[in-house]
C-alpha cells in the first residue's frame, strides 16, 4: 500500500475513534451517499495487485448492507435518491449502490447477496465491453508486468527496458506506465497497449471475454427488479480526451444500444475513471442533453438538495479494497467527510 493509502488508512481510524461519523450524519445536511464498486471476488490479491483496490470481497459487501441498515440507512435506486434530494425536507439518510464495468464476478458473487439482502443497486454497462471487443487496460498492463521479470518501455520515443522482478519494480513500472496512458489520446492510448500486449502476447480481446458479461449473462440483471441498468458509454474511454462528436456519440451509443437490447433506455449515466482528468463541464452538458436524469463522477463527497437542480455531476464514495475494515463502513456512510476530503484535495 502506498503512502497515500496510508495516510488515509489513519485519517480513517482517528475519524472512527472519534465517533465523528454519527454525529456528522445527524447535524449535516449530506442527505446520503452513492457508493462506487467494480469487482466482487472472495480471492486474496496477490502481493503486486494495484487494481486490489477495484474489488471487495463478498463477506464485506454483504457487512456493508447489513451495517447500513443497522445504522437506519435505507438503501435505495437511484430513481429514488433523485427524488429524496429533491424532497422539501432532509429525510432519512440513505445510500445508492453502484457498479461499474459490468464484471463476470458481479453476476457469480454480487448478485446472489444484493438479492438476499434485497438491496437495490445499479449497474452501470459499457456496451463495447459487452460485445467482447474492449480493453480492460489497467488490468491488462497489471496482467502482463506481474508474468515478466522485465518489461520494455518507450518514453518519449526511448526504449529501455526495466527490471520487473521485485514487487516494488513491478509497482514502479506498473505507475509509470499507467500515467503514460492516462495522459495519451485514446487513440495513442489504444496503439501503445495493443502494441504492448502483442509484444508479451497477452490476447486483450479473450481478456475482455473473460472479465466482462455478454449480453446472455447481462440479462439476468435486465431482468432483476432490485437493479438499475445505467449506461457507461459504448468503449469505455475517458471522455474529456476525445472531441465533441465523438464524446457524444460514445454517450448517446450506449444508451441506443441497451434500449435496443433490453426494451428501456437507461436514465442513468457513469462517466468511465469519473475523475477531474476524465469528465468536466463539456461532459457534464452532453450528459445532460442526451436525455439522462443523473451521471455520476467519482469525485467523493455527499449528495445534497443542490444536487437535485444539477444531476449530472454527482459525487460517489469509493468502497475501495484497501479498505475492508467493518468499522470504516460508518465513515464511508457520512457523505459530510468525503465532502470535505473533496475540498481539501481540490
Amino acid at each position: 500500500m502506498s503512502a497515500k493509502y496510508a495516510v488515509i488508512r489513519t485519517m480513517f481510524e482517528l475519524i472512527w475513534l472519534s465517533g465523528l461519523p454519527g454525529l456528522l450524519r445527524r447535524l449535516s445536511q449530506s442527505r446520503g451517499v452513492i457508493f462506487t464498486l467494480h469487482r466482487v471476488l472472495p480471492d486474496t490479491p496477490a502481493d503486486f495487485s494495484p487494481n486490489a483496490i477495484l474489488q471487495v470481497e463478498p463477506n464485506f459487501l454483504e457487512y456493508v448492507i447489513e451495517r447500513l441498515r443497522d445504522l437506519d440507512i435505507d438503501i435505495v435506486s437511484m430513481d429514488e435518491a433523485l427524488e429524496r434530494l429533491a424532497a422539501p425536507e432532509k429525510g432519512r439518510p440513505f445510500v445508492v449502490l453502484t457498479f461499474d464495468d459490468a464484471y463476470k464476478d458481479n453476476l457469480k458473487y454480487a448478485l446472489p447477496i444484493l438479492r438476499r439482502q434485497e438491496a437495490p443497486f445499479t449497474l452501470y454497462v459499457p456496451t463495447a465491453l459487452v460485445d467482447g471487443v474492449g480493453e480492460l487496460w489497467w488490468q491488462a498492463i497489471e496482467d502482463i508486468i506481474s508474468r515478466q521479470q522485465a518489461i520494455a518501455m518507450t518514453v518519449d520515443g526511448e526504449t529501455d527496458y526495466v527490471d520487473t522482478r521485485t514487487t516494488s519494480q513491478k509497482q514502479a513500472a506498473f505507475d509509470t506506465l499507467y500515467w503514460q496512458m492516462r495522459k495519451m489520446p485514446e487513440d495513442e492510448r489504444i496503439a501503445l497497449l495493443r502494441k504492448f500486449a502483442a509484444a508479451y502476447g497477452y490476447d486483450l480481446d479473450q481478456q475482455c471475454r473473460d472479465l466482462i458479461m455478454d449480453w446472455p449473462e447481462l440479462r439476468h440483471f435486465a431482468g432483476e427488479s432490485l437493479c438499475t441498468i445505467g449506461a457507461h458509454t459504448v468503449h469505455h474511454y475517458e471522455l474529456a480526451k476525445l472531441p465533441l462528436d465523438q464524446a457524444r456519440n460514445e454517450i448517446s451509443k450506449s444508451a441506443e444500444i441497451l434500449h435496443a437490447q433490453f426494451g428501456q433506455r437507461p436514465a442513468h449515466f457513469s462517466y468511465p475513471l469519473g475523475g477531474p482528468l476524465s469528465a468536466g463541464p463539456r461532459e457534464f452538458a452532453l450528459a445532460r442533453e442526451s436525455g439522462f436524469s443523473s451521471a455520476v463522477t467519482t469525485r467523493p463527497g455527499g449528495l445534497y438538495k443542490r444536487h437535485a437542480q444539477d444531476p449530472f455531476a454527482l459525487p460517489r464514495v469509493s468502497l475501495n479494497g484497501y479498505f475492508q475494515s467493518r468499522r470504516y463502513v460508518d465513515v464511508f456512510a457520512t457523505g459530510a467527510i468525503f465532502s470535505l476530503m473533496g475540498k481539501l484535495t481540490g
